[in-house]
Order: structure tokens, then sequence, then C-alpha cells
């Protein structure tokens, strides 16, 4: 390996906008590694920038760091991921991005009618819940999200 090829967690940082005290903790969850030099300095890859973009945009899509791991486990570790590598990641994440997307719909459509139906009436209102009728059928919005 070209020690060109590897930065410095500074340059990394300054790179990709991300503090280095994150970097490390991305490091220490295993979504990126270190090489070491004889001074016990942290170098990474130039490929990681794509990593720590791709973990960037992930956690903006909602993605928890478990899922964005998985996805990143499918990455070849000491090389540049190729395109058909980031095409692969792709199309894995497709269906749950769809899936978080009808979510956010149905969500943002519940919204709308709830806050859009202007009533403002407790006797009416179809989320009320008096007296807490629902609250044996345990928590969570069991009827906003139906």
């Amino acid at each position: 390996m070209d020690k060109n090829d590897l930065l410095p967690i500074g340059e990394l940082a300054r790179r990709t906008g991300i503090a280095v005290s994150a970097i490390r903790f991305y490091e220490d969850k295993g979504l990126i590694a270190a090489y070491r030099t004889m001074g016990n300095q942290r170098r990474f890859l130039r490929s990681d920038i794509r990593r720590l973009s791709f973990i960037l945009i992930a956690q903006r899509l909602g993605l928890g760091l478990a899922e964005i791991e998985a996805e990143l486990s499918t990455l070849p570790q000491g090389r540049t991921p190729s395109l058909a590598d980031w095409q692969k990641i792709s199309r894995s994440m497709r269906g749950q991005i769809d899936k978080k997307i009808a979510l956010l719909t149905l969500t943002r459509r519940k919204l709308d009618e709830c806050i859009g139906c202007g009533c403002l009436s407790l006797q009416r209102c179809q989320l009320y819940n008096r007296d807490d009728r629902a609250g044996n059928g345990g928590t969570g919005p069991r009827f906003v999200l139906d």
C-alpha cells in the first residue's frame, strides 16, 4: 500500500467535515479501520472519505448504526470499494428506504388529517383518548399509524 493513499485523522476530519472524536467513534464501532504508524498515529485510507460520507448520508436517511454497519461490512477492507461494491449496497438499501418513505408518507397524511382537520374538539377528535381507554393495549401510536 502506498503511504500517499493514507491520511492522518486530522486530514480525514477536514476532508469530511466530521469531528476527530466522531471518526474515532466510528473506528471503535468497526465502521472504518485505521492503520498505525511506527509512532502509533492513526492513518486512514483515502477511500474512508467515501465510507464516512456514506455513514452521514445513511444517518440522515434514518438508518441506525447497526444497519449502517451491516451494509459497510459487505465492502472490502483494505482496498477502495469499486462502483459495483457501492451499487450492491444501493440495491440492498432500496427496500429499507422505500419502507421509510411509505411510513413518512403515512405519517404526513395522518398529521395533516389530525392537525389539518381544524375541529379543535376533544369530543370529535378520533385521536383523543379520554380516561386512557387505549392504555390497556400497550404503548405506542397504535391508532395513528394503522
